[in-house]
């Protein structure tokens, strides 16, 4: 009898997951259709699935739309649109992962100091050694900086043995500290006409989206994404308390470092493309959580898809607000993020 309600609560779950993917599939598609389409230069659905189709496989589509807006599609935008999704769901997905080991609602990706590490980098890039390497450069040192940062973090952890999520937090954030203010003596000690740029990054843009690029974060994404999805059932315990997912069999302090590790890759790829967004990975998994409950086995696709999902919306309306200029899309999703904790703490409060 308890085998039969076991397959049966199995197949519900699995049922849940399919409905919520298939429905997550169709809301992103649409969102990066409207994401290529909508801009200074508005151009249909059917031109932008038309010059993707014929990038995949020439000749496909007939060409009835003017050049420029190939152009404007393959070189701007669809690979922006990209970057956008893989940056949402990142984050979204490292935020969840960190909640869930941390038990901490507040834990976001930044938290590790992950962000302060690679603002360091593209800082030391933009106001001191120059593209000495063309555009990769600012997102190689940003890549280069989260990954020192993360490896101060992990020092500071093991010297302290500090195993325990609080203390892993405060690690994160000590080390946080140190290289922000590196990273504002950098900003002192640079040329103040390049200000803006630096300001810019920091603030979060897709501006630096290249279909060169866009190899970096996925070969992140992908594996580590899926790795995090295959330990559902672990950080499913760990949101219970150590205690309990020590008599399961988990290595608490092990599994959690891992990570903390796994997060801070993800993170990294991703903000060296993107610059600091925020909000993002601390405001999508709690979304998640009140549409398809606690269970990390949806919460985590379900955090990859709506985070792509709100981070293209956020793009669109960093580029319509104040177009033809491009607002750094760290206000819109602080804007967002801040006004969605003011109504979440509101509900927890009645």
């Amino acid at each position: 009898m308890t085998a039969g309600i076991s397959m049966t609560a199995r197949s519900v779950h699995q049922r849940r997951l399919a409905l919520l993917l298939a429905v997550g599939a169709i809301v992103l598609v649409l969102s990066f259709s409207l994401a290529v389409s909508v801009g200074a230069v508005f151009i249909p659905m059917g031109t932008v699935w038309g010059v993707l189709t014929n990038a995949v496989r020439p000749d496909t589509a007939p060409v009835d739309w003017p050049p420029g807006h190939q152009a404007i599609d393959w070189d701007l935008r669809l690979p922006r649109a990209v970057l956008a999704s893989l940056v949402g769901a990142g984050l979204a997905m490292t935020g969840a992962a960190l909640q869930a080991v941390t038990r901490n609602p507040l834990a976001d990706p930044h938290l590790l100091g992950i962000s302060s590490g690679a603002a360091f980098g593209a800082i030391l890039a933009l106001l001191h050694t120059g593209l000495f390497l063309g555009l990769s450069t600012v997102p190689l040192l940003a890549f280069l900086g989260a990954m020192a940062t993360t490896a101060l973090v992990l020092g500071a952890i093991q010297t302290a043995q500090a195993t325990s999520a609080d203390r892993m937090v405060l690690a994160g954030v000590a080390v946080s500290f140190i290289v922000m203010a590196l990273t504002n003596l950098l900003i002192f000690l640079g040329d103040p006409r390049a200000t803006h740029t630096v300001v810019f990054w920091m603030l979060g843009g897709l501006g630096l989206a290249q279909w060169s690029h866009l190899i970096w974060p996925l070969v992140v994404l992908i594996p580590l994404g899926l790795w995090l999805w295959l330990r559902s059932g672990d950080l499913n315990a760990m949101t219970v308390g150590d205690e309990t997912a020590a008599t399961l069999g988990i290595p608490i302090a092990r599994f959690r470092l891992q990570v903390f590790v796994a997060g801070a890759l993800i993170t990294g790829a991703m903000v060296a493309f993107s610059g600091i967004i925020g909000f993002i990975g601390l405001m999508v998994p709690h979304i998640v959580r009140m549409i398809v409950g606690g269970d990390h086995a949806r919460v985590l696709p379900g955090s990859a898809m709506l985070g792509a999902v709100l981070l293209l919306w956020a793009d669109i309306a960093a580029r319509t607000v104040m177009a033809p200029e491009d607002m750094p899309i760290g206000i819109v999703t602080g804007l967002v993020g801040g006004a969605f904790f003011v109504w979440l703490l509101r509900r927890r409060s009645m």
